[in-house]
Formats: structure tokens, C-alpha cells, sequence
């Protein structure tokens, strides 16, 4: 069933008149945590996003927990209680008590994670009162939502990102989860060889009319259901196979981008290998002369004065040195060493060609890695494509929509309690 919640009765801060004190240390704290940490926790970071794009300052929200707990739309927490037998079959200081009180343990360690989107944070199990009993408090909550806060409290919301819709007044989603959650909790209980006698409901007693007309609502009500949960997951489907193929897309596009570059470094490096080629073909012209004058430059590289001998004691020799001789050879030095510097600049040019004609190469083969890379992360992406069909078929639809919105809940939910210990921790810290 579910209460309105007493976290301090829960927590034995007081003691009521049917509880026994005595045996008080038999009951099992899993969580206490106080109820405002649980909403900066959870509502924080949303209600800066949503501060932040009010203009009004009237409109601005202080305080979400207060804001909830004042309010009238959503209470600030919801309890349920679990009780299996009663005091008559299942009493707390009896063999068959201790084993209600097993079961009940075992069904509170899988709670949170078969519904993270109700966030609990208070949860007792008591055996000082007549019957083993659970007591469970938790705080609903929704995310990505347009109106209001994008992450807020709603029981209605959060239900139904379980997969609760609801249908007539009867069938509501707190019902219709309750319903479930007492499933659970059978299904535990005939593990351990009981099994759970169901006393029908509290319903008035209908005429054969009513009756059928009641279950043909029921009937459209769950047809309606069902129609709008195969809209929700051809959606979702959608969603999904648009998701899958927008990254092939991209891969696609990917290997032809990486065979253009490859396409035009496969040119470059062409033109780079003619141009090699031509260097080659001249250096290899002009080595014997280039040599040649290299012996040449390096044996008249002196300066004239030590070349030329001296003239003899006749004028005729002196003038022939200092007017022929002597310019001749000046201008045959500077000849040689410009030609020198030429083979010098050709050289310094080929090998800059050579280094070039390298890294073309390089890039060459570095685009054909990336090539055979994209290819085979293609291949793997159509193989996993291909797996989740067949899972699919195999599985159906509606459990593979309802596990992959499930895993989505339980992600957020760990990601949401990560930042919660790092800001516990830095507050810490400060």
C-alpha cells in the first residue's frame, strides 16, 4: 500500500505506542538521507538552467524543495509499504516472521534499480512492531521536460518512463505500478515456498451489465494503451534506425573524403616523382663538368696575384701580366664560382624536391590506413545493425524499447548520484 510517509517514525527518532523498543535493533536502516540534500541532488543544475532564462525576478524559484512542499500539484515525496501476512500467521518473533523479513530484504536490494526514476532515500525495515514490515520513501522525478524545470518532480512522469501509461480511473499509473511491485514481490515469496493468497478486490458488487461493460472499458483502455505504445516505439524505432544511418552516412562520406585525399596526394606525389626525375636527369648531365670545374675552381680559386708568376725584368712582361694575363683569369674566377653557386642552388633544390616527394609519400600510405580503418568500422557497424534486428524479432519490440528506456534511467540516475558525491565532496573540502 502507500502513505503519506513519516521519515522520523521510519527512522525511530520517536517511538510510537505499538512499536517494542526491545527489540528496535532488529530493524534494517538501508538508507536515511535528508530529504533537501536529495533535492539539490537532483534539481540543482535544472533550476539554474531554469533561473537563468526568467527575466522576471517574481518568477525566479528560491527554493525547489519548498516550492513543491508549499504547493498543492505534487507532493514533495511518496511511501510505500510492504507487509507480507499478518500478525496472526506472520508475527516478527516467530520462525515465519524472520522468513517474511527475509523476503522483504531481498525485494528492497533490487527496488532501486528496477525503477531509478523514483529516487529513494529513505527505506526501513521494522520488526519492532507486530508484523515485519517495509517502509519505503522515495522522490519522483522526470527529465527533459518542456514545461518548467527540464529535470523536476512528477509521479505521473516518472511512472511512465517505466512503462506505466494510464488508462481508466482505475488504471491509473500509481496502480498499475503498485500492481506490478506486488508481482515482485510474489514472485519472491514463492521462491521461498509461499505463495500469495489473493482476497479479490474491494469492489462493490456489480450486475452482470455493469460487470461487462466495465471490462469492455477496460478493453479499449488497453487497446488504447497499446496504440500508443506502438506509436511511442515506432518512434523510438525511427529514432534509432535514423541514428544508424546518419553514422554510416557520415562513414561513407568519411572513405569518400579519405579517397579524394588519397586521389590528390596520389597526383602530388606524381608530380613529384616527374620533377625528381628531371633533377635527376640534369644533375646527373652535369656531374662530370660540375666536377670538372670543382677541380677547376679549387685550383684557381687563389687569388691571381699567386697564380701569375712574376714577369721578368722586362717591361714587356710586367704589361703583358697587369693588362691581359691578369683580367683573363679574373674573369674566368668569376665565371667559375657562378657556376659553382648554380650547382650549389640545384643541389639545395633537389633535395628539397627528394623531401617532398617523401612526404607525399607518406601521406599516401597514411591515407590508405584510413581508408581500410573507415572501412572496416562500416563493415562492423551494418554487422551490429544486423544483430539489433535479429534481437529485435527475437525479443520484440516492446521488451527492447522498454530495456533500452530502462538503462537510459538507471545511466542518468548513476551520473546524477557521481555529480551529487563531487559536490558533497567540494562543499567538503571548502
Amino acid at each position: 500500500m502507500t502513505g503519506k510517509g513519516s521519515v522520523n517514525h521510519n527512522s525511530r527518532k520517536f517511538h510510537a505506542k505499538n512499536t517494542d523498543p526491545k527489540r528496535s535493533h532488529w530493524n534494517v536502516e538501508y538508507c536515511n538521507q535528508d530529504i533537501r540534500e536529495v533535492y539539490h541532488e537532483l534539481f540543482d543544475e535544472a533550476l539554474e538552467r531554469y533561473n537563468s532564462k526568467q527575466a522576471r525576478k517574481d518568477r525566479k524559484i528560491e527554493d525547489y524543495y519548498e516550492k513543491i512542499r508549499s504547493g498543492k500539484q505534487e507532493k514533495p515525496f511518496h511511501e510505500i509499504i510492504l507487509q507480507i501476512g499478518d500478525k496472526d500467521n506472520m508475527r516478527a518473533t516467530t520462525k515465519e516472521g524472520q522468513m517474511a523479513a527475509k523476503i522483504l530484504d531481498e525485494y528492497m536490494k533490487n527496488f532501486q534499480r528496477r525503477n531509478p526514476t523514483l529516487r529513494v532515500f529513505s527505506a526501513h525495515l521494522h520488526m519492532d512492531e507486530a508484523t515485519p514490515h517495509l517502509h519505503i520513501d522515495f522522490v519522483p522525478y522526470t527529465t527533459g521536460s518542456k514545461r518548467g524545470l527540464d529535470t523536476r518532480v512528477s509521479l505521473k512522469q516518472a511512472l511512465s518512463a517505466l512503462g506505466f501509461k494510464g488508462g481508466t480511473r482505475m488504471e491509473t499509473e500509481l496502480n498499475q505500478w503498485v500492481a506490478a511491485e506486488k508481482q515482485q514481490l510474489a514472485s519472491i515469496m514463492l521462491e521461498h515456498g509461499i505463495e500469495w493468497e489473493q482476497k479479490g478486490t474491494h469492489e462493490k458488487h456489480l450486475s452482470l451489465l455493469d460487470f461487462e461493460k466495465q471490462e469492455r472499458i477496460k478493453e479499449v483502455a488497453a487497446l488504447e494503451e497499446q496504440k500508443a505504445g506502438l506509436e511511442e516505439h515506432n518512434a523510438t524505432m525511427q529514432e534509432v534506425n535514423k541514428k544508424w544511418l546518419n553514422q554510416l552516412e557520415n562513414i561513407e562520406r568519411e572513405i569518400s573524403y579519405a579517397h579524394e585525399n588519397r586521389a590528390e596526394a596520389d597526383k602530388q606525389a606524381d608530380q613529384a616523382k616527374k620533377k625528381v626525375a628531371q633533377y635527376e636527369k640534369k644533375l646527373t648531365e652535369i656531374a662530370p663538368m660540375v666536377k670538372e670545374m670543382e677541380r677547376f675552381a679549387e685550383k684557381y680559386s687563389a687569388d691571381p696575384e699567386e697564380v701569375l708568376p712574376e714577369a721578368g725584368t722586362l717591361e714587356t712582361g710586367k704589361s703583358y701580366r697587369e693588362k691581359k694575363a691578369k683580367p683573363l683569369i679574373e674573369k674566368i674566377m668569376t665565371v667559375l664560382r657562378s657556376v659553382y653557386r648554380a650547382y650549389l642552388d640545384l643541389s639545395r633544390r633537389f633535395n628539397d624536391m627528394q623531401r617532398s616527394y617523401e612526404r607525399a609519400w607518406s601521406k599516401v600510405n597514411s591515407l590508405t590506413d584510413r581508408v581500410e580503418e573507415l572501412w572496416n568500422e562500416n563493415r562492423a557497424l551494418k554487422e551490429r545493425l544486423g544483430d539489433f534486428s535479429r534481437v529485435e524479432r527475437a525479443l520484440g519490440r516492446d521488451m527492447i524499447e522498454n530495456i533500452v528506456q530502462k538503462e537510459k534511467m538507471i545511466e542518468l540516475a548513476e551520473k546524477e548520484q557521481k555529480r551529487a558525491k563531487r559536490r558533497k565532496m567540494d562543499r567538503g573540502e571548502r
